[in-house]
């Protein structure tokens, strides 16, 4: 029977500075990946490379202002509510990828605004795909520095970890197990925009990528210890709560529910714009 594998690694890069961190260096790792796949993409099908820069600000500042905010409002209220001036201090750690899904969204829709030649379903679709690799990064960045840990597994678990910075209790690696799975629907999606023409119809790839990757990590947070104390107890915890109404949303649109009700409401609307002219041609005859 394999023993546990034992988690010791330092946060810290080099023993005699504070910086870099591991998980910096991996959340960095995802933003320059990300850029290199859009990219391509963007080389592909002809669109303005210089473009480039100024989005991955916004794509930047919108996902961190987003996780933060994400982690104050959701998980955290109570404490923040009585210590404001903490909410800046990201460098205390306290991020939540709701939040910065949200945030990136919202980044986007203000980057279309400012340049017109591109919309925003379009560009949504592909952010999407390289938002599953960052996402796999910073999983990667929670397993190094032993967070966001998995709950205790049998001793006969073959890839069971005890993380010994935290305790002695072999558990299941979670953040490997989301990491995982980020990579692989990050594979799928490229495969899925340079072999087939979904990401012709504006808006189905991202819900698709949407969809998945958050029932996903809904399956994932069974793993996984409560994040804060008013989660236990709870049936579901705050990451699979949160990953619901994500789900129900990117469905629609990979079923693409709101094209159809468009042409039904366009077909219904018909008849009534034809009625008026047979009743003129009518009374010509």
């Amino acid at each position: 029977m394999a023993a546990p594998y034992l988690w010791n690694l330092q946060p810290e890069v080099f023993s005699f500075s504070p910086l870099p961190r591991w998980y910096s260096l991996l959340f960095a790792s995802g933003i320059v990946g990300g850029y290199a796949i859009i990219r391509k993409m963007f080389i592909r099908e002809g669109k303005p490379v210089e473009l480039l820069d100024s989005l991955l600000v916004y794509i930047v500042v919108g996902m961190m202002v987003g996780m933060r905010l994400g982690h104050v409002i959701f998980y955290q209220p109570d404490y923040y509510i009585n210590h404001l001036l903490e909410i800046p201090m990201i460098w205390k750690g306290g991020y939540a990828s709701h939040g910065g899904f949200l945030g990136v969204i919202i980044a986007l829709v203000l980057f279309v605004r400012k340049n017109r030649d591109i919309t925003f379903l379009w560009l949504a679709d592909r952010v999407a795909i390289i938002s599953l690799f960052a996402a796999g990064c910073i999983r990667l960045g929670n397993f190094c520095n032993s967070e966001i840990i998995g709950r205790p597994a049998a001793e006969s678990l073959p890839w069971a970890v005890i993380f010994t910075q935290v305790d002695q209790v072999p558990r299941h690696p979670a953040q490997l197990y989301e990491a995982i799975g980020y990579f692989g629907l990050c594979g799928l999606s490229l495969l899925l925009y340079y072999r087939t023409r979904l990401a012709e119809q504006t808006g189905r790839l991202m819900g698709l990528i949407i969809a998945t990757g958050f029932a996903w990590r809904f399956f994932c947070e069974f793993f996984k210890e409560d994040q804060v104390p008013f989660e236990a107890g709870l049936t579901l915890n705050m990451g699979q709560m949160l990953s619901i109404p994500f789900i129900i949303g990117a469905t629609a649109l990979a079923l693409n529910v709101q094209g159809r009700w468009q042409t039904a409401a366009a077909a219904s609307e018909s008849p009534k714009l034809q009625t008026p002219v047979r009743k003129r041609r009518r009374q010509k005859a």
